[in-house]
């Protein structure tokens, strides 16, 4: 009997229905597709057109064998029933990854497919779980905790929760579930789980490498990288919820240029406008929004303004983009997913038509009068409920294809952008998926709590972030929910939040802060509330003097910055990296959850714990580290007790290099 065929590089093998085809798709990877009952689908979730490379393809009756560069496939038909187990091996026949042996008595299927009744299935894949094993990415789940190994994760977007399906295993591969359905993901001890609540077919990508940069490089090239970065983004910006009119955003900016503390993007927050879905200044608080945009210009600081893609049901936009199927579209009952300040649906940007509409709004309102850049927030998009299958986009059923919203969503700003003639591009996005770093998407980490618990939830997610191939990342300093300006417990949290920002892709400052003042506009309506100052010299003068420290820090690492984000473009690399990205043999630096390298040669020790003054830090074996708070020389290899009063964190230079912050600190 024949299993197993040829077709071009690809091998496939058919069985009882089942069509599975393995082929390479970029140097030492393989993607894998497999349906029931039809043709294998040509449609592609996440992955570019891959570099040409050549595997090699070996046949018999009962197995197969594919292999491209570092990575090997071998396929066996079970005995008991025929059924495949595909397994994958490094070139040094290690097992990276194998499919749970199918058949026998208990009748199990490695790829199970449960037909749904609108002719799409439910989907589980099962791999076997090696137990020592460490899994690093995954994008951004709002918990304490590096290795994934032993999570239930959903794959699905929520506010401060972004789901970008792609691991790296300490075992030496990357693994992306290249399928945007809503589902989860089990990685459990004794299996993996993959399942998709709704899909056409099976679609995963697998890659090997022998040090997670390896990895890093293959998935970018595979789901591209992001551009480079404007000069913009290297520096400080300042935001607040929220400046609520143009004379404020004038005074502010104004004070900052004053005190000579360079400003590089001034944020202008939502409910800028009349109404969700007009998209455009609401005259009464913004009288001439291109006079500001000079002013702001004259002083060397870029414009950014929040966009939300909800639409209220009076906007004058909403009969139009309705009529005009351009709205994501209940499948039931009343058509309101998401009250605020009014019934709200959301712009559907899987539907071309929609990303070249509400863009050609957006640049006659914003872009022609020299607005650059875009906050692009309740980008998930936050359904009331996250009720996902009562919602279907032009792509098709959210439950099949949800998670493609916001990296759509960041590619209409991208390409109108394009069009438009801009040439550098960063918008920040509140969710991504795989390839919204091709859109210029600098994701933050949503509308956290002003607590230490979620400061050190955020060094986490952004170095998952990071490993999930978006290099661009931020989150609010200080949190987002919370923050008392006159608590001093808030004040110092802020301080240890701001210290980490000035070591982050983007140090950007943030928050919903409290006491807030009530808005009434003209016509005696409630508009959203603004909240307490929150520029720097807003929490006294000691406080004032540590946060202008390190804006002045941040500026002279510009260079640095600057070439780390030339790597991210050019190969995929991370900003924020964990410490075993670059010390992959020190199995110690697998464990750590509280400290980062910024770039290669910058190790960030951030205080976490309230009231701290000191800290234990792990020095990487394989450098020598230089403190650059007093200059003292370290061996790697070794833990030590780092000084850190509150004017200051651990900070150390691998082999001396960035000799420029020595004493800086």
């Amino acid at each position: 009997m024949n299993f197993f065929e040829q077709q071009g590089g690809a091998l496939i093998f058919r069985e009882n229905g089942e069509t599975v085809r393995l082929e390479p798709w970029g140097r030492d990877s393989l993607r894998v597709r497999s349906v029931m009952l039809g043709e294998i689908l040509e449609t592609n979730a996440a992955l570019l057109a891959p570099q040409q490379t050549q595997a090699q393809i070996e046949i018999s009756d009962t197995c197969a064998v594919i292999t491209n560069g570092r990575i090997r496939a071998e396929l066996n038909v079970q005995p008991w029933g025929n059924k495949l187990q595909i397994t994958y091996r490094n070139q040094k026949g290690e097992i990276l990854l194998q499919e749970i042996t199918n058949g026998g008595a208990l009748t199990l299927n490695a790829r199970h497919y449960k037909v749904l009744p609108g002719g799409g299935y439910r989907l589980k894949v099962s791999f076997i779980s090696n137990p020592q094993e460490k899994l690093y990415g995954m994008g951004q789940y709002q918990q304490e905790r590096m290795n994934l190994k032993g999570c239930n994760i959903e794959l699905a977007h929520r506010n401060s929760q972004a789901s970008i399906p792609f691991y790296v295993s300490s075992l030496g591969y990357g693994f992306l579930w290249n399928n945007a359905a809503i589902g989860e993901v089990h990685f459990g001890t004794n299996t993996t789980e993959w399942e998709a609540q709704e899909t056409r077919q099976m679609d995963y990508w697998i890659t090997a490498g022998d040090t997670p940069a390896q990895i890093e490089e293959s998935y970018a090239e595979a789901t591209g990288k992001a551009p480079m970065m404007p000069e913009y983004g290297l520096g400080f910006w300042q935001c607040k919820l929220r400046y609520f009119n143009q004379q404020q955003v004038i005074d502010v900016a104004t004070e900052y240029h004053k005190r000579g503390i360079p400003l590089d993007v001034f944020v202008i927050d939502y409910y800028h406008w009349p109404r969700c879905g007009d998209y455009r200044f609401d005259e009464e608080y913004f009288p001439n929004p291109k006079e500001m945009v000079d002013k702001l210009h004259e002083m060397g600081i870029e414009t950014m303004v929040s966009i939300w893609p909800q639409v209220d049901w009076r906007s004058e936009n909403y009969e139009y983009l309705k009529q005009q199927g351009m709205l994501v579209k209940s499948n039931q009952g009343v058509d309101v997913q998401m009250v605020f300040h009014g019934n709200n649906v959301f712009i559907d940007p899987t539907n071309p038509r929609t990303r070249r509409y509400v863009w050609s709004l957006i640049k006659k309102n914003y872009a022609d009068m020299g607005i650059h850049t875009f906050w692009l927030d309740e980008a998930e998009p936050e359904f009331t409920g996250y009720d996902f299958d009562s919602y279907r986009y032009h792509e098709g059923p959210v439950a099949e294809v949800g998670n493609i919203y916001p990296r759509e969503y960041a590619r209409m700003f991208y390409e109108g952008q394009k069009e438009s003639g801009q040439e550098e591009i960063v918008n920040l996005v509140r969710c991504a998926w795989a390839g919204s770093q091709r859109y210029g998407a600098l994701v933050w980490s949503g509308d956290i709590f002003s607590s230490y618990e979620d400061f050190r939830k955020q060094i986490c997610a952004g170095l998952h972030m990071g490993l999930s191939g978006i290099p661009w990342w931020t989150t609010d300093i200080g949190g987002f929910h919370g923050g008392d300006i006159n608590s001093p417990e808030f004040q110092e949290l802020l301080i240890r939040w701001f210290q980490f920002g000035a070591f982050c892709p983007v140090m950007r400052i943030h928050g919903n802060r409290d006491p807030h003042e009530q808005i009434i506009n003209k016509a005696g309506e409630e508009r959203e509330w603004t909240g307490a100052a929150n520029e720097i010299w807003s929490y006294g003068e000691e406080n004032y003097q540590i946060m202008k420290k390190f804006i002045e820090i941040r500026e002279l690492m510009r260079d640095y910055t600057r070439s780390l984000m030339k790597e991210a473009h050019e190969k995929g690399t991370p900003v924020m990296r964990t410490l075993f990205y670059e010390f992959p043999e020190d199995a110690q630096t697998w464990e750590i959850t509280d400290s980062y390298l910024f770039g290669g040669d910058i190790l960030v020790a951030p205080i976490v714990q309230p009231g701290a003054t000191s800290r234990r830090v792990y020095l990487p074996q394989g450098s020598r580290w230089t403190c650059a708070n007093d200059g003292t020389v370290y061996d790697g290899g070794q833990w030590i007790e780092a000084q850190a009063p509150i004017e200051t964190l651990p900070v150390f230079l691998r082999g001396g290099r960035q000799e420029y912050l020595i004493g800086k600190l």
